[in-house]
């Protein structure tokens, strides 16, 4: 047995596809069902990727219902016993960084130099964990306090 991918449910996939590329991952490929009436959108991050044509080791699929004409995109909310996204980074100092500096709330600073949550334009929490030791405690995220859920 081998894990795939985790699956989510999107209202806007260019904003989500690039929250996604704000943190690191790289769009794998993209299925479109016509008779369907949905899009599947899978990324991964450069270390998972395998070789050209090949599934990635592990993948976020996002998945966009289209919504019918003159009806409104669905509007998702929680979702069934969903709870996070987890992805070690290699600095979350500058990963925070670069995830404000692209108009994300870091709703979970990195205070311990170690873990902080974001959310994605659908509202799925995603934890981020420093890959190895933590961090020293550094400012501004020492003293930032939590913003909303994560």
């Amino acid at each position: 047995m081998k894990y795939l991918h985790t699956m989510i449910r999107v209202t806007d996939p260019d904003a989500t596809v690039a929250f996604f590329k704000l943190l690191g991952l790289e769009e794998v490929r993209r299925m479109e069902s016509a008779a369907g009436r949905f899009t599947l959108i899978f990324l991964a991050t450069p270390e998972d990727m395998t070789a050209p044509g090949q599934r990635a080791s592990a993948e976020v699929e996002l998945t966009y219902n289209w919504p019918t004409e003159g009806q409104a995109p669905e509007v998702y909310t929680g979702g069934r016993n969903f709870g996070h996204l987890a992805y070690y980074v290699d600095d979350i100092y500058a990963t925070c960084q670069r995830l404000m500096d692209g108009g994300v709330t870091i709703n979970r600073p990195p205070r311990d130099g170690n873990m902080a949550f974001v959310r994605t334009p659908d509202l799925i929490s995603i934890e981020l964990l420093q890959d190895g030791a933590a961090l020293a405690p550094a400012e501004p995220w020492a003293s930032m306090p939590n913003v909303g859920e994560w």
